[in-house]
């Protein structure tokens, strides 16, 4: 899918607002299938979120990810994904220890995606971000690791403003 843009990286890197920003600009964005998972899950059960089941979490994520491709193929222009079906396939890998990733490589994003990188300096946590940094940086590790697996391009966001970054997105898929 030329138009779908994966958008990963390190918790806390700064990815929602760099896609609220290419929202304004007026880009469809699909968000994140875990904010959303937390956020259904606190208004029900609860059992299946990060901290409590993260393999149960990833399955949802899956799903979810999935459904958000196929709605978004009705989209016009370009597409992007806060996190998406990779991330949640990565991490059922890791959670499961079953082999996830490879089951789900034909369904592409654009070749070219972006990875925001570790940036301690904006790093917090909230109530649905409760694992540390450390914890992230292997998340962020795991995914450069599954998207490279995976035959992507990966363009690392720079550590600038939020315009900036936007601009460096929109630049890039430009030239490409």
């Amino acid at each position: 899918m030329h138009r779908f843009v994966a958008i990963s990286g390190c918790s806390g890197g700064g990815k929602s607002t760099l896609l609220a920003e290419l929202r304004r600009r007026g880009h469809a964005v699909v968000e994140e299938p875990g904010r959303r998972i937390i956020a259904e899950e606190l208004q029900g059960s609860g059992q299946a979120l990060p901290w409590v089941d993260i393999e149960a979490f990833a399955e949802r994520a899956m799903a979810m990810a999935l459904r958000d491709r196929a709605e978004a193929a009705s989209l016009p222009g370009w597409i992007f994904f806060d996190r998406g079906l990779i991330d949640a396939a990565a991490a059922l890998e890791h959670a499961s220890g079953r082999p996830v990733l490879q089951d789900h490589a034909s369904e592409r994003y654009n070749r070219r995606m972006f990875m925001a990188p570790p940036w301690p300096e904006i790093y917090e946590t909230d109530d649905d971000r409760q694992h540390g940094l450390k914890e992230a940086i292997a998340e962020y590790e795991r995914l450069l690791s599954a998207y490279d697996h995976l035959g992507y391009d990966i363009c690392l966001l720079p550590k600038a403003s939020v315009a900036e970054r936007a601009d460096f997105v929109l630049d890039t898929l430009a030239r490409d």
